[in-house]
């Protein structure tokens, strides 16, 4: 079995610079299980970078309609509706999202890109609307997933257990809730969003924006037992320094594994 590698593509909060915006995939043999597709077309040159062939994504999931994350998204159902056209594009695209979800996607596209790739929109490109805790298999996982309970705009997360037997979780761009416990708890992997550190909060204000610090996802990290987080979804006023400082804050508070990767890295799961 081939090693499984999660992909990240862009580690960046909504109003970054010198980052893309936070998406990512998992890696499952030869295919792709991709999670949202950042602002803009630079995602295209991403998955070029990265090697990542746009034939071998069959499953999106879009977590919530932020510009951040569902922009993207248009990028990519353009540049697979030609390949469908072109007959380079095997079987159907699949995309999960809550279902408030699947009109935003449509009237973008439908604002934005000719009828001829449109028209492929529930017919090669199909919408898989999910619900709180329902379970979809997709590639060779079991995907959990769940509402995180946002209190600004209505987003998903998923768990799911990996081919290794480790359980994964992302809990989206907002701060844990309570009601997410179940999913977070005694996971091997945790994906979170830390906008800043907690040293600097007063600078970036997150907790106005509805997000959460370095020391608060670590804190978090600890209590639910979990021995891996990976943090994202940052500011980049500092991308040099960013991982030894987020690594220095959050070991104050975390006995576990803190990756703070970089845009195009590979982190092995």
């Amino acid at each position: 079995m081939d090693r499984e590698l999660l992909y990240v593509f862009g580690t960046g909060n909504a109003t970054v610079t010198n980052l893309y915006n936070t998406c990512f995939a998992l890696r499952d043999s030869d295919e792709y299980f991709m999670v949202d597709a950042g602002g803009g077309n630079q995602i295209l040159k991403i998955l070029d970078n990265m090697q990542v062939p746009l034939e071998r994504i069959h499953h999106l999931f879009v977590t919530h309609a932020h510009t951040d994350h569902i922009l993207g998204v248009v990028w990519l159902i353009r540049m697979i509706a030609t390949k469908i056209r072109r007959d380079e594009y095997p079987g159907n695209a699949h995309i999960y999202c809550h279902e408030e979800l699947v009109d935003t996607i449509k009237t973008l596209c439908r604002l934005t890109i000719q009828d001829k790739f449109y028209r492929l929109l529930d017919d090669r490109i199909l919408f898989e609307p999910v619900k709180d805790g329902e379970k979809r298999h997709i590639l060779s996982y079991d995907v959990t997933f769940f509402d995180i309970h946002s209190t600004k705009l209505k987003q998903f997360g998923f768990s799911l257990v990996l081919n290794n037997g480790k359980k994964l979780t992302f809990l989206g761009d907002e701060p844990y809730k309570p009601e997410c416990e179940r999913y977070v708890r005694g996971a091997d992997w945790l994906l979170s969003e830390a906008f800043c550190l907690y040293a600097e909060r007063d600078i970036w204000k997150p907790y106005e924006k509805h997000h959460s610090t370095v020391k608060d996802a670590c804190e978090l990290a600890q209590a639910m037992g979990i021995p891996n987080l990976v943090l994202w979804h940052t500011e980049d006023s500092n991308v040099a320094g960013r991982e030894r400082l987020y690594k220095s804050e959050g070991k104050r508070s975390y006995s576990g594994n803190i990756f703070v990767p970089d845009d195009e890295s590979l982190i092995a799961l």
